[in-house]
């Protein structure tokens, strides 16, 4: 698949099959993650497989009352875990390194872009889930301090891929020299 042909294909799944993920693909997609750039290679995410229903269910009670993603964290037959190690990502010698603080949210973020197209790639749906609650989430995996669950995704066969979402025109967001200006 193309790269571009995956930017603009890959959609946000919450319809699963129950048809397992072979092992390959699973970590061919885990293999996306491993390469994924990070502040000074810093390689600052973990990532936690999740296929029993038992967990699942525990994941799910962690998700917003409304979170449109409930259904297909039961139904996917795996969910990805992303957790980032606190303090490494854009850090120099335990010093915060820009008025940013911790970058581990844009490299996990980029991580997780990695991992949704590599699914894409393989003919699997994802979709990026953030409404929980990521310290029960902690809790529910034993997540030891100085680590943050940032986000989860399922990982199946689609059941139906939804429509793509209407784009901004580049126009709407591309300024040129100042901000605002076209």
């Amino acid at each position: 698949m193309e790269l571009m042909e995956a930017i603009k294909g890959r959609r946000s799944v919450r319809s699963y099959t129950s048809d397992l993920i072979p092992e390959e693909k699973l970590q061919k997609i885990l293999e996306a993650v491993q390469w994924s750039p990070s502040w000074g290679n810093t390689q600052c995410w973990e990532i936690i497989v999740v296929r029993e229903a038992g967990t699942k269910k525990k994941l799910v009670e962690t998700l917003t009352p409304t979170n449109p993603a409930r259904e297909a964290i039961m139904q996917a037959p795996v969910i990805l875990v992303v957790v980032a190690i606190e303090g490494r990502a854009g850090f120099k010698k335990e010093e915060p390194s820009t008025d940013k603080g911790d970058w581990y949210m844009f490299d996990c973020g980029v991580a997780m872009q990695n991992l949704c197209l590599a699914a894409h790639a393989e003919g699997l749906g994802t979709v990026i889930v953030g409404a929980f609650d990521a310290v029960k989430a902690a809790e529910v995996f034993h997540v030891p301090p100085g680590r943050a669950v940032v986000a989860l995704t399922p990982l199946g066969l689609p059941e139906r891929i939804p429509a793509p979402p209407k784009r901004k025109a580049l126009a709407e967001f591309v300024y040129h020299e100042l901000y605002g200006s076209s």
